[in-house]
């Protein structure tokens, strides 16, 4: 069986542009995160789609399959948003974000946040529309009058999905209002495991959740490009928390550990963490290059 990693993507839209602006919207991209995915062979495990931002976390085989998934939601919501109101490159300068999510604290701290955002809308968590939170601990129990998307006609499926993408084997339902399911689409197991199978667990873990920190941590950070020095400083604050040490006392395995988690956590680039963890360049890319490799490698295991 093909091995799978966990992911968070963030599509951000801009301050003066909404990303949804009626139910249609919010529909539309909900559905987009799971086309795509579908596409592109990931998987979604939660979702939440906000006025101005959209957040998913899904299972992929490589990071460059999750980025596709990413820019794949992207364009086709760009296009989506161009023909309905007539803007022409909507979304040309928002940006996606795809993280690694590679601890199970990390992967947890990240299942519940996306959830969380509901609150920004005023909402209770579990009263917010448009979230897959309800089908988290639901057993998959969908709708006795649910429509098999599978069953519809090749125009219903286009009309209702927006897409010419093949969903004749896909397993969702869609509701008579015309709602995808989440319940049926996404896989609530996986967050069910990662909480072992305890539902208050996953409570507690929203309820004592970090949201600032989270939301700099997989949303605003990744986006960020600091200078050199108060990167400097980003890095001298990791280790002393992670080996109580200075960063020129620092072995060269645990540069490369602190290397790969600001590879995948910030905006940055080879040269300035070469700069800053005082390495060679050429040390930094051949790292960034191996890591890539080894993660789509032991996905086709």
């Amino acid at each position: 069986m093909t091995k799978v990693y966990p992911f968070h993507i963030s599509l951000e839209g801009m301050e003066s542009v909404l990303l949804c602006r009626d139910d249609e919207d919010f529909d539309v991209m909900q559905k987009y995160f799971h086309v795509c995915s579908w596409v592109n062979n990931t998987i979604v495990i939660i979702d939440i789609e906000m006025s101005n931002h959209g957040h998913l976390a899904l299972l992929a085989e490589s990071m460059e399959a999750a980025v596709r998934t990413g820019e794949a939601i992207k364009k086709n919501h760009s296009q989506y948003l161009t023909h309905k109101y007539g803007e022409s490159r909507t979304l040309s300068r928002s940006s996606v974000k795809v993280l690694y999510l590679d601890s199970d604290k990390y992967l947890r701290n990240a299942l519940a946040y996306i959830p969380r955002n509901a609150l920004d809308a005023g909402c209770r968590i579990e009263d917010y529309r448009w979230s897959s939170y309800n089908a988290m601990f639901s057993r998959g129990h969908a709708d006795t009058h649910a429509i098999p998307v599978r069953a519809l006609t090749r125009r219903d499926k286009e009309s209702f999905f927006h897409t010419h993408a093949d969903l004749s084997r896909v397993p969702w339902k869609i509701g008579t209002n015309g709602l995808l399911l989440p319940e049926t689409a996404c896989d609530h197991k996986y967050l069910e495991d990662a909480f072992l199978g305890d539902q208050a667990f996953f409570l507690r873990t929203i309820g004592g959740l970090n949201y600032a920190e989270m939301h700099e941590r997989i949303v605003e950070g990744p986006r960020t490009r600091h200078n050199d020095a108060t990167f400097h400083i980003t890095i001298s604050d990791i280790a002393e928390k992670w080996f109580a040490k200075d960063i020129q006392c620092l072995n060269r395995e645990q540069k490369f550990r602190i290397l790969m988690h600001l590879h995948r956590t910030c905006n940055t680039t080879p040269a300035q963490l070469a700069r800053c963890l005082q390495m060679k360049r050429d040390e930094v890319e051949n790292a960034i290059r191996m890591s890539r490799h080894s993660i789509s490698a032991q996905g086709n295991k």
